[in-house]
């Protein structure tokens, strides 16, 4: 049986309808635009040069219950693949290789494009704080590089 009179919700439910399959795409579109922070400048260890760059401002999160800050680590020169198993932590001091081979967090993966890291990080960065990377080659050699850390990440 046929409606005589059109109420609101029949005049108007296809805007509502619209406006759904609309917004999967706007959330798309949004996510897409990343800004990143600048990077913190290359260095060379041995004969790797490496430049790390944070992903956020944001301050370390905890993650698997340790403090972490996500980085993606550019490897401009060298060979990744020279490259047994590498590091980053950030601290006063770099951690032992005992220590940071314990856990997940800390180890850099990825491809040759970037590698990218859950940094292990105090909860409150401090001045006295720097970002270390280490390296470790296939032939045993320990590789140790420090960054200072920039001010607008310090607490």
């Amino acid at each position: 049986m046929a409606r005589l009179r059109s109420t609101w919700w029949q005049r108007y439910k296809y805007l509502l309808h619209a406006s759904i399959l609309i917004l999967p795409f706007w959330f798309l579109y949004q996510s897409m635009i990343l800004i990143f922070p600048d990077s913190w400048g290359e260095q060379t260890i041995g004969e790797f040069t490496l430049a790390p760059m944070p992903l956020n401002m944001a301050p370390p999160y905890s993650h698997h219950g340790e403090y972490v800050k996500d980085f993606k680590v550019m490897f401009n020169k060298g060979k990744i693949a020279d490259v047994r198993q590498g590091y980053m932590n950030i601290g006063p001091t770099p951690l032992p290789l005992s220590q940071l081979s314990k856990a997940d967090e800390g180890i850099l993966h990825g491809t040759r494009h970037g590698q990218h890291v859950h940094a292990i990080a105090p909860r409150l960065i401090t001045s006295k704080d720097k970002a270390w990377i280490t390296l470790q080659t296939w032939q045993g050699e320990l590789l140790v590089q420090s960054w200072e850390i920039p001010s607008q990440f310090i607490n």
